[in-house]
């Protein structure tokens, strides 16, 4: 059963997807959760401490999702995006979203009430998103960075969606990164030769065909080196 805290930090996550929460002052935000200010204060410290723990619960509740989705082995990466930005991107979560950029500001701006928020802000996202990253063969120097860039590109697709509210847009620079990113760290096939590189603004490349032919270097444009040697050894034209 929960604690009394934890009672009114669930009231205050489900009374925020309802109805927000910035604008109401500490009293009335007391009585919209059944309980008074002076319990509010006892518990979180201020409205302010409050908000900032929601967000963190909320971020918490958003991690654990992720991890449960690295218990399945056949959850590839770009699944695993996939998946976390439908629920990122759920309208429902809107409010919780736009309190976190807003107490997000605030915190780099140097308030002193939001500054709690910046601890392990970017660093409580990295061991999980680590981990999925090196139970698929990742490196764990390249999980880190790949972590990283996840957390900023996740962010900023959500900045642009509560921004522009185009969500077809964003739904498909979403879709480029999780194809993207899948392409990069695809497992090459035992024996063959591993993936290459998206080619900038390109689709993704095709995996080899396990038993096929390895896939062909493009030709290059003129005359091969050692022909040209040839044909100069022979008395022809050099050039």
């Amino acid at each position: 059963m929960p604690d009394p805290r934890q009672r009114l930090l669930d009231a205050a996550i489900d009374h925020l997807a309802a109805h927000g929460l910035s604008d109401l002052s500490l009293r009335q935000l007391a009585a919209a959760l059944g309980t008074s200010h002076r319990m509010l204060i006892y518990h979180f410290g201020s409205k302010e401490g409050l908000l900032v723990e929601v967000i963190r619960a909320v971020e918490r509740r958003q991690r654990e999702a992720f991890a449960d989705l690295g218990l399945d082995d056949a959850v590839t990466p770009g699944d695993a995006i996939r998946r976390m930005w439908r629920r990122f991107a759920d309208p429902a979560l809107a409010p919780h979203e736009r309190l976190f950029f807003e107490v997000y500001g605030q915190a780099l701006q140097g308030r002193a009430h939001a500054l709690p928020l910046l601890d392990g802000i970017v660093e409580s996202w990295l061991a999980p998103a680590v981990e999925f990253a090196r139970a698929r063969g990742v490196p764990e120097d390249v999980a880190r960075a790949d972590a990283r860039l996840g957390v900023a590109v996740m962010r900023g697709l959500l900045l642009d969606l509560l921004a522009t509210g185009d969500r077809t847009a964003v739904d498909a620079a979403a879709e480029r990164f999780a194809a993207a990113y899948e392409a990069l760290t695809a497992q090459p096939t035992p024996g063959g030769p591993p993936p290459t590189r998206p080619t900038p603004g390109g689709p993704p490349p095709t995996r080899p065909t396990p038993g096929g032919p390895p896939p062909t270097e493009p030709a290059a444009s003129g005359p091969r080196p050692g022909a040209v040697r040839a044909e100069t050894s022979r008395g022809g034209p050099a050039s």
